[in-house]
């Protein structure tokens, strides 16, 4: 049974949080790591990214992205994409930030934002994953979050807590995917 805060699937969740990791970046440059640009892989995967998003009916009212240039140019080729978003901010604080600071950049969303999309960075998207949705959904998701959360990984999670009552166990993982580009 499930906690009234969860969500069930086949019900309208109250908010759906998207958790994208950012797309494949670019290695062996001289660049400080946030400045890293998106490979020819990623800019691919950005725009598979924008089309699963878009093809499944997922319109952020808002997408809070890390300011690192691999996460912008991710947002930027998923709108290439077809993904469209009511507010696009980016935010310094979620590159390199733990599960722990993202909730409460989440918890800080005004409650009118029905889905958000947040774009980060590896560990901190797959643990706010386990940290809000505490395996709570189809175990098929959750073997393949396990597995690896690769680049271009999207959770899609459900919940019918405020914002600022999403708690640890609050919301329910109801798919993993990893857009690719062709």
């Amino acid at each position: 049974m499930t906690s009234p805060a969860v969500t069930s699937p086949k019900r309208r969740p109250r908010h759906t949080l998207l958790l994208a990791r950012h797309a494949k970046s670019k290695w062996g440059l001289e660049v400080d790591d946030h400045d890293r640009p998106l490979s020819g892989r990623g800019r691919r995967d950005g725009v598979a990214l924008g089309q699963f998003l878009a093809g499944n009916g997922y319109r952020p009212d808002l997408v809070l992205s890390s300011t690192a240039t691999r996460a912008r140019q991710t947002w930027q080729r998923a709108v290439l994409g077809g993904a469209v978003a009511g507010e696009v901010r980016y935010d310094d604080r979620i590159y390199e930030a733990w599960a722990g600071a993202l909730a409460k950049l989440v918890r800080r969303l005004p409650d009118e934002t029905g889905t958000a999309l947040l774009i980060g960075h590896s560990p901190g998207i797959a643990e706010l994953v386990r940290l809000l949705a505490g395996r709570r959904g189809p175990e098929s998701a959750w073997t393949q979050l396990e597995a690896k959360y690769p680049t271009s990984g999207l959770a899609v999670l459900h919940t019918d807590a405020d914002w600022a009552g999403l708690e640890p166990g609050a919301a329910v993982l109801v798919d993993f995917v990893v857009p690719r580009g062709t």
